[in-house]
This record gives C-alpha cells, structure tokens and sequence, in this order.
C-alpha cells in the first residue's frame, strides 16, 4: 500500500482534492463528524486531545469547538493549511507521526481517524506508535481506527501497540461501536498506558 507521501508525489493535486471532497460532503449535508461525537463523549469538557494525523482538522476543528483544547498533527502541509484557515480554534502542526516527535504531551485523549495508520511507511509504524504513547498523559486514552487492506494487519498493529507500552481496552468494527468480528473490515481500538 502506498504512503501519503508517495501518493502526493505521484499526483500533487492529491491533497487539494481531497480537502475539497470533504467540504463537498459537508456542504452536501453529509455527516462527518461521527468520529468526534464519539470522542467528545469519551473526555471531560476541556480536555487535552491530540488529533494525530488530522488532515484537514474536521475531527479535531469539531471538538475545539466543543471547548477542548486541540493540538492537531500531519505530515501534509497543503492538509495543515486547511485545518488553521478553516478551523483556527486549534493549534495545527506539520509534523510527521513515525519520524518527528509530537508537539506537546500529556494528553487526556489521543484520535487517529481516516486510515492514517494504513499511510505510515512499514519502517515508520513502530515509531509512530510509540510517539503517540509518548504523548499520552497518565490516565489518558487512545483511539486509532483504519480500515483492513492497507497494509498493515489487525494483529499486527495491536502487538506493535502492545510492545510500545499500550494495553488493548476494546476493538470494534466502526465508530458507532459495532462489535468486531471475524472478518471486520475497519478496526477502532482504544487504548491506554501500560
């Protein structure tokens, strides 16, 4: 499976297209921020939430508004660009999840939504795993989902979380909290320190 990276060089139009399909879905009414609800329901009002990977910042523009404090991450700067024009309430950083350290820590709350896992090169997965562990505040919690087929199996990415210093609380198969089953194909599991 390619790296964002790698598709943003083949195709640099890559980026823009892909801001410009979520404002056409929300423009067009569609839901996208189901990922958020589910957050925003799992914190304290106020928390410290670290949207790693977080694209145009829709998960993390959403639960700054909800009155969290949101540093968001992402290795796409033309992404970045988008999240601090059309969210400013956060603060957005361009970084690189499985290569730069995180800005900040102490997190009470840590989201990876949109298949980010499945974009990280397989040399930078552990890495960015343990980067976001790093980043995790005492009693803070994890919540990464991606889909199946990119790359990088269920079981794989668990025991790679494992062996960074995460214990597994939960998996489901989607952001409303389906149970996971044989043959799931997206996984949202939640996470907290060792």
């Amino acid at each position: 499976m390619a790296t964002w990276r790698e598709i943003v060089a083949t195709d640099p139009s890559h980026s823009e297209n892909y801001a410009a399909r979520w404002k056409r879905m929300a423009a067009e009414g569609m839901d996208i921020n189901g990922e958020a609800r589910l957050i925003d329901a799992m914190v304290d009002r106020g928390a410290r939430i670290l949207d790693a990977g977080c694209g145009t910042g829709r998960l993390g523009g959403y639960l700054a508004r909800q009155g969290h404090t949101v540093i968001g991450t992402d290795l796409d700067p033309i992404l970045i660009r988008h999240a601090r024009n059309d969210y400013p309430e956060a603060r957005w950083e361009v970084g690189d999840l499985g290569r730069d350290e995180l800005p900040e820590g102490n997190f009470d709350m840590i989201v990876s939504a949109g298949n980010v896992m499945g974009f990280l090169a397989e040399e930078d997965r552990e890495s960015a795993l343990a980067n976001i562990q790093r980043a995790l505040g005492e009693e803070g919690r994890v919540v990464i989902g991606f889909g199946a087929g990119r790359g990088w199996g269920f079981d794989d990415f668990i025991a790679t979380a494992r062996t960074v210093g995460m214990e597994l609380e939960n998996v489901f198969e989607s952001w409303d909290l389906k149970p996971f089953r044989e043959g799931s194909q997206f996984l949202v599991a939640f996470f907290s320190r060792v």
